[in-house]
C-alpha cells in the first residue's frame, strides 16, 4: 500500500484530513491548503445544538445568566449562544463544557446523554474535528411558575 492510499476501498487520500490537508499537483483540490476553525465557531455550532435538545431551559451558571440579561439590555447586543459554553480546539479534536439549566421534571440523565449527542453530531458534522468529550454542568433546575428576569422586561426594583 502506498503513503497515499488507504484499506477503505482503496480510494487515494480516503484517509486524510480535510482540516489538515497536504499540497501538491497529485493531491484533490479539497486537501490542499490548511483548514483553521476557531474556538468561538465551536463554542457557537455547540451552543445552538444544546439549545435544540428539549428539557433544556438556558444554558450559563448564575452569574453569567446575570451578565447575560444585564447584556441583553443594552441596544445592539443580543443574547450570546455562547453564554455557558466554553471548548478547546486542537488541530483534529475539540473538548467542550456546558453549564446547564434544565427544565424541572425532565430526566437530567436521560437530557445531558440527548445534549451529548446532539452536540457531538452538529461539531463533528460542521467542522470534521472529533469531539472528544463533552462534560456537562447541571446549574439549575427552571421551576414552572419562576419568572425569567430577561423575559420579564422588568427588574425587582422601580
Amino acid at each position: 500500500m502506498t503513503e497515499n492510499s488507504t484499506s477503505i476501498g482503496n480510494r487515494p487520500n480516503a484517509g486524510v484530513s480535510a482540516l489538515k490537508g497536504r499540497t501538491g499537483a497529485g493531491a484533490p483540490a479539497e486537501t490542499r491548503g490548511r483548514t483553521t476553525i476557531a474556538d468561538g465557531v465551536v463554542a457557537k455550532i455547540a451552543g445552538m445544538a444544546a439549545r435544540e435538545v428539549p428539557g433544556i431551559h438556558t444554558l450559563g451558571g448564575a452569574m453569567g445568566r446575570a451578565f447575560g440579561a444585564v447584556r441583553d439590555r443594552v441596544p445592539g447586543t443580543g443574547s450570546s449562544v455562547t453564554q455557558g459554553v466554553k471548548v478547546e480546539v486542537g488541530e483534529r479534536q475539540t473538548a467542550v463544557d456546558l453549564d446547564l439549566v434544565v427544565e424541572y421534571g425532565v430526566s437530567i440523565v436521560d437530557v445531558a446523554g440527548d445534549v451529548r449527542s446532539n452536540v457531538i453530531g452538529a461539531v463533528e458534522r460542521m467542522t470534521g474535528l472529533e469531539v472528544v468529550e463533552v462534560n456537562i454542568a447541571v446549574d439549575d433546575v427552571h421551576l414552572p411558575d419562576e419568572e425569567d428576569e430577561s423575559a420579564s422586561g422588568e427588574g425587582r426594583v422601580k
